[in-house]
């Protein structure tokens, strides 16, 4: 028996991600002058208001043991800022500290499916999800959105096909990584509609909901939820707070799920840093200011990007709804794995290739536009100009 036989099959299963294989080539290629729009992240470094909070904390002492669920002001802070972003009261016995949004995720799944249930999301989508409910034992299972010339939809027939007696939970990432997809108060009650008649439980991955274009913020299950309906939504700091590097994030659920939330943030994490619980707080009490300073830029970058790459009259591309990707198709490039390798040799740009975000994505191409505006506009010339060499 080998040293990899003696692993779970569901961990080797477990796959590379196309988005950090790029990363790796260009990284070990050393490529100057490289701008990367792989990830989703911005390029501002955390607030110093945030981080000062962090530095006081430390500074008294906060590096104990704290609470599983998260110490009571960010809770408490946690539950004002979404009374204030939805409009509806929001008790702070629903919500739960983690250790990033990703970790939010797999508690989620930890609590709802296993071995012989299934899940099922919308694709293309960003590919953790899939991979952490595969990792768990569960099956995932992808209801491709439907490419239009008016952009991403998603056909409720379909949904509903794809929801089984195994199926025990139903991700969904609205606004969307990667392709901005976003679900309208319609079709998110049709969603729930959909969870209440079939016993199915929601995940509802909303962490982009205030890069949206169209308004304030998106529409959310928030809009139409009872305080009966089974919906887990999972949330992170990363995005609006440019705390990518910080691993923090919440859950919100009924609080019934409490006892069960906080033994399985015990037997992973056993809770997240005081010191970065009190730079959480600080982000949510100062920082509606730099969120839409970081929404504004944004919103320029994503009509830099999208137009000039319109422009060249060879994309399949609609502006996004909502997130900060532009998903985008190059008439004659079929394989995108390779493309991705070929523009960071000839165009100086890192994006990421379709192929990482499922079966439903392979000929479409991510780049994260959430960057300066200067960097958004070369970046987009240089795609544009490689565009127009090949095929």
């Amino acid at each position: 028996m080998s040293l990899l036989d003696r692993l779970r099959p569901d961990a080797l299963a477990a796959p590379e991600s196309g988005i950090v294989a790029v990363m790796n080539y260009a990284r070990a290629r050393g490529t100057d002058g490289l701008i990367p729009l792989w990830a989703g992240e911005g390029d501002l470094p955390t607030p110093r208001f945030i981080a000062d909070a962090a530095s006081a904390s430390l500074a008294a002492g906060e590096t104990f043991y704290t609470w599983q669920r998260g110490i009571p002001e960010l809770r408490q802070a946690l539950a004002d800022y979404t009374a204030r972003l939805y409009g509806r009261p929001a008790s702070a016995d629903r919500f739960f500290v983690t250790g990033s949004g990703m970790h939010a995720i797999q508690i989620a799944i930890a609590a709802l499916a296993g071995k012989g249930d299934e899940v099922v999301y919308f694709g293309p989508a960003w590919p953790n999800f899939a991979a952490a409910a595969g990792v768990a034992g569960a099956a995932p299972r992808e209801v491709a959105l439907d490419w239009t010339e008016s952009g991403w939809q998603l056909d409720i027939a379909k949904l509903e096909a794809a929801i089984g007696p195994n199926t025990r939970a139903l991700f969904v990432n609205s606004p969307s990584n990667p392709t901005g997809w976003t679900a309208d108060l319609e079709t998110l009650r049709a969603i729930l509609d959909l969870a209440r008649r079939t016993g199915v439980t929601i995940v509802a991955d909303e962490i982009y909901s205030r890069f949206f274009y169209a308004g304030e913020r998106a529409p959310s299950f928030h809009d139409l939820i009872e305080p009966e309906d089974a919906v887990i939504f999972v949330q992170s700091f990363s995005k609006n707070w440019a705390m990518t590097g910080w691993r923090i994030g919440w859950i919100e659920a009924p609080p019934v799920y409490g006892d069960v939330i906080e033994n399985l943030v015990q037997y992973s994490t056993s809770g997240v840093a005081a010191f970065m619980q009190r730079a959480a707080v600080a982000a949510l009490a100062e920082g509606e200011s730099f969120v839409a300073g970081q929404i504004e830029r944004a919103h320029k970058a994503r009509s830099i990007f999208c137009e000039t790459l319109m422009a060249t009259n060879r994309v399949s591309l609609v502006p996004p709804e909502g997130a900060f990707y532009a998903f985008f198709a190059v008439d004659g490039v079929e394989d995108t794995r390779s493309a991705a390798f070929r523009i960071v040799d000839e165009a100086r740009v890192g994006i990421a290739p379709g192929t990482a975000f499922g079966p439903a994505g392979p000929r479409f191409m991510r780049a994260c536009f959430h960057r300066r505006l200067d960097e958004v506009e070369t970046a987009a010339n240089r795609l544009a100009d490689w565009i127009g060499k090949v095929g």
